[in-house]
């Protein structure tokens, strides 16, 4: 059973699953990663979830405005073994509801297309592919996606 908590960027948990995110993201991104990173600094996020397990940070993701109406979903990650046990689902939901929230009605994202349980997940959670969207248009390993109506 997973428990979320509310924060910011500036949590060492939330921090050190990034910086796993981080490591991940290198391995599977390779060159592409140096492009990728550069749009994934956590410096000013105020909407971060950690997730754990028996007190162990174990996922996290965040969001952060996008447009007056769109949250954009940053940084989500749950650690190898903790996956396909419905963390990242759950961080997802909370996310969303956190966003609804705040106001928004809208979540865009994007993932790579080297993520394929990110895409996933994604898709189950009913998100739909959109065209690449910003710094993404045009990126090969992209894959952008939109929710309506969180």
């Amino acid at each position: 059973m997973i428990s979320i908590r509310r924060t910011t960027s500036a949590d060492a948990d939330f921090q050190y699953l990034v910086g796993l995110l981080d490591q991940e993201a290198l391995v599977r991104d390779g060159a592409d990663n140096a492009f990728y990173a550069q749009f994934n600094k956590i410096d000013a996020i105020q909407h971060a979830l950690v997730g754990y397990v028996e007190k162990q940070p174990v996922g996290c993701g965040a969001f952060k405005p996008f447009n007056a109406e769109t949250a954009e979903i940053k940084r989500m990650f749950v650690t190898p073994e903790h996956r396909g046990k419905g963390a990242a689902g759950e961080i997802l939901k909370q996310l969303e509801m956190w966003a609804a929230e705040a106001g928004y009605t809208v979540c865009v994202l994007e993932t790579g297309k080297k993520q394929p349980e990110a895409i996933a997940l994604y898709s189950k959670s009913g998100y739909a592919v959109i065209p690449n969207y910003g710094q993404y248009a045009g990126v090969e390993n992209s894959v952008c996606f939109r929710k309506e109506r969180i």
